[in-house]
């Protein structure tokens, strides 16, 4: 442990022991929980009979602020989200409830019958449709300039530095249009509140009743008002996990079902909508290209490369779909060194 991580760690004990005596915490069960893409991390202490979670968000790199705000706005709509018990927002600490040991994707992994993953996933289908109606007070709007922005971490990260690939002009103007048309379709859909990471690391498989209802939300602190298809794709497309498109569409069915029955803005024709989604899963499949590789080259991340070729997969589903993202389908040829049809040329 390196001096920095050692003062960090001299400073949450510090922290701790200025709480409550009620809260019954035992100091010396404080062990790792997990960590992020980010500067945060968490951990896990005994508090009685029940277990706790602290999450550690040192500043200036991060600011719980925005996590406190959003808890709130996700609790109001009836979600299962953490409790804080107790918070010092300038030193970066929250002590939190836990939602259970378990993540969706740690089930996954671990081995699921159909009918139990079904059951999970429906519970997460009717937690995206609440969750869409809840408050967006205060959140910043996902709008077509950060979706554009997002989008040249492909081109950036993915293509010149994981693949050392250069691009011509053409091909850069075909990227440039492709990119303008995926962030005006995906801006042109209504606005909704938008997780940014509803996906199964960061939901939490509750079972138990101390744990409250399924599934348990986490990581929302990027939380925008943005497109309403975004969560979905973000769901079924999952970066983590493969889902082969019979099951996407599936979901895709039945959440549409739901929101429709909620009074949310979804097409009311499903090849519209179904449209809509694949193509907001494309311009966030590309941002996650540049994303991962950023995660390896820039901080050391290694982990993350093992997810490229499934998001890969999901970007390819759509490209070769529609004949206005062929460019981008023979960009991924050429980077993946597939054989490419007569007349490619770049």
């Amino acid at each position: 442990m390196n001096s920095d991580h050692q003062a960090r760690q001299a400073q949450l004990l510090a922290w701790l022991q200025t709480l409550p005596a009620s809260l019954n915490l035992a100091l010396d069960t404080l062990s790792p929980a997990s960590s992020d893409a980010s500067f945060r991390q968490y951990f896990r202490l005994q508090a009685g009979e029940r277990s706790l979670i602290i999450m550690d968000a040192p500043p200036p790199h991060e600011d719980v602020r925005p996590f406190l705000h959003t808890a709130d706005l996700l609790r109001t709509a009836g979600l299962n989200v953490p409790q804080v018990l107790a918070q010092a927002p300038e030193q970066g600490l929250l002590l939190l409830s836990d939602l259970g040991p378990t993540t969706y994707y740690q089930r996954i992994q671990a081995g699921l019958s159909d009918p139990q993953l079904q059951t999970l996933y429906r519970a997460a289908l009717a937690a995206l449709v609440r969750m869409q109606q809840a408050a967006v007070t205060g959140l910043p709007v996902y709008d077509g300039a950060r979706l554009t922005t997002e989008l040249e971490l492909f081109p950036q990260w993915y293509v010149a530095k994981h693949h050392g690939a250069e691009l011509d002009d053409k091909t850069t103007d075909s990227l440039t249009r492709i990119f303008a048309l995926l962030s005006a379709a995906n801006t042109a859909q209504p606005n909704v509140f938008v997780h940014r990471d509803f996906h199964s690391p960061n939901l939490m498989a509750c079972d138990q009743a101390q744990y409250g209802p399924n599934p348990g939300i986490i990581d929302f602190q990027d939380a925008l008002s943005g497109p309403i298809t975004y969560d979905l794709a973000s769901l079924i497309m999952d970066a983590r996990s493969t889902w082969e498109e019979p099951q996407q569409l599936d979901w895709a069915i039945r959440y549409w079902d739901m929101a429709r029955a909620a009074g949310l803005p979804v097409d009311s024709d499903f090849a519209e909508f179904h449209r809509a989604y694949e193509w907001m899963s494309l311009q966030r499949n590309l941002r996650i290209l540049g994303v991962f590789a950023r995660l390896h080259h820039r901080d050391g991340k290694s982990g993350y490369l093992a997810h490229i070729p499934r998001v890969n997969a999901y970007a390819r589903q759509v490209a070769q779909r529609y004949s206005v993202f062929t460019p981008l389908l023979r960009l991924l040829d050429r980077l993946d060194e597939r054989q490419v049809s007569v007349g490619y040329t770049f």
